[in-house]
């Protein structure tokens, strides 16, 4: 490319940079305020799991940053990676249909964690996250489908991009600033999806690495470190590398870029589980209000989208009995069977307990799938289940779109519902929930305390 053509990430850091605060809609705000209560009460949620413990023991304490509910500070990049991962944790944080990227984990805990190191407001943050999570929501429709099916996780990949922009943003970054930051990210980024062949860890990894590596990537830029402009684009670029052809739409990225917001139809996670899961939990939940047992059914079978079937359908053996808790998320016969079995799919849904329950296992064993070639993913997230029952009833249910996003949102006071639930099971006692929720109302304003949360 000709140095006197403007690449995509100069065109992206020309329009993010000339947005103020006051160019924020009120309805972006809001949704900003609801990914700091989401992401927050995540943290906590996922603070006494095992993987939170080795991370952090693999971290040095000291340092200006805040990680919720724990009490020692941390450097800003090693806060970011600790928020990030455990709000990515339990696979309970929003996601954005189109995608799917689960943005908050990302963009929000580095965000925080620039405010802190570097003193910025609250307004800051509220930029920075805005611009950070619509970048991450339009990078994900730049090749629909086609950086997981390289193998690659699109959270991981383009999360450390959008943290990029997002904390450029929060510091004040001036746009050669942003586009260095950004070609620096580009070498940041990865995340394969290996963990799905036997419930590894290194997912849970991926926001928080993103978080880190962006926010490390714009405090380069910010020093005089220099990116490649063409990152995005360019023969050798993170499209290239990561979605295998040149065939981008880089005007879902940029067109329009503060004058329309895709972020206003995040989804908020009603259960505690993969995305595109969801939906089949809905129906299962229906079905088993219908006056039946789960001993009484033959058979089960999904219709499903063909880019679900290698992530949460096979080998289907193993995802009938997966091997522990976090394998069981990114299994839709286990998600099924969990659903109907217990009433539910919150935190507990998910345990050593009930991937080994004979019940659960007994109906997950009788799921299958056919690949429905009209499933409109990844534009919407859809469910279906059709029960045979030993009796000869057929029964059966669907679901058009996900629960939580721009088709049937959940309310403020359920979000704020979902937090308080998040923090009782981290630990935190009910009055400094209330105390967060009451910090949320106005974090945008004056300049961000997280201090009285480290614990």
């Amino acid at each position: 490319m000709s140095g006197n053509v403007r690449s995509v990430g100069q065109t992206l850091a020309e329009r993010v940079v000339a947005l103020r605060a006051e160019d924020i809609p009120p309805a972006v705000h809001e949704r900003c305020r609801d990914l700091l209560v989401d992401v927050a009460g995540l943290c906590v949620a996922a603070r006494n799991r095992d993987y939170v413990a080795s991370l952090l023991a693999s971290l040095d304490r000291g340092g200006p940053c805040t990680a919720f509910g724990h009490t020692e500070g941390l450097s800003p990049e090693d806060a970011a990676l600790l928020n990030g991962t455990a709000a990515h944790g339990e696979d309970f944080d929003d996601t954005f249909e189109g995608g799917p990227v689960h943005s908050g984990a990302v963009i929000v805990p580095a965000v925080l964690a620039a405010c802190e190191r570097f003193g910025r407001s609250g307004s800051d943050a509220l930029l920075g996250i805005a611009v950070g999570v619509e970048a991450l929501c339009r990078l994900s429709l730049v090749a629909p489908k086609r950086i997981h099916d390289a193998g690659f996780h699109p959270t991981a990949v383009l999360g450390a991009m959008a943290a990029a922009v997002a904390v450029s943003k929060t510091v004040g970054a001036n746009e050669k600033q942003m586009v260095d930051a950004l070609g620096i990210a580009g070498s940041m980024a990865g995340g394969i999806i290996e963990y799905l062949a036997e419930g590894a860890w290194t997912k849970r990894l991926h926001a928080g690495w993103a978080a880190h590596s962006g926010l490390h990537a714009a405090r380069l830029a910010r020093e005089g470190f220099v990116g490649p402009r063409t990152v995005l684009e360019g023969r050798h670029g993170l499209f290239f590398a990561f979605a295998r052809d040149g065939s981008d739409n880089f005007a879902a990225l940029t067109n329009r870029f503060g004058d329309e917001w895709h972020l206003t139809g995040l989804t908020f996670k009603p259960y505690a589980t993969g995305t595109m899961n969801q939906p089949y939990i809905d129906c299962a939940l229906r079905l088993a209000k219908r006056g039946f047992a789960a001993e009484d059914v033959a058979e089960a079978v999904c219709e499903t989208a063909e880019g679900y079937v290698q992530r949460l359908w096979e080998p289907l053996a193993a995802k009938q009995r997966p091997p522990n808790d976090y394998a069981a998320k990114f299994s839709t016969p286990f998600n099924i069977a969990v659903a109907f079995v217990t009433g539910g799919a919150g935190l507990d849904a998910f345990s050593e307990a009930t991937v080994r329950d004979a019940r659960i296992l007994d109906l997950a064993g009788k799921v299958r799938y056919v690949v429905d070639p009209q499933n409109p993913y990844p534009r919407a997230y859809t469910g279906h289940i059709r029960m045979k029952l030993k009796d000869g009833r057929v029964l059966e249910e669907r679901q058009p779109h996900i629960r939580g996003g721009i088709h049937e949102p959940l309310a403020r006071e359920e979000i704020e519902r979902k937090f308080r639930g998040n923090a009782s099971y981290g630990g935190w006692p009910d009055p400094l929930a209330r105390q967060f929720l009451a910090f949320a109302e106005s974090a945008f304003d004056g300049s961000p305390d997280l201090i009285p949360f480290r614990r």
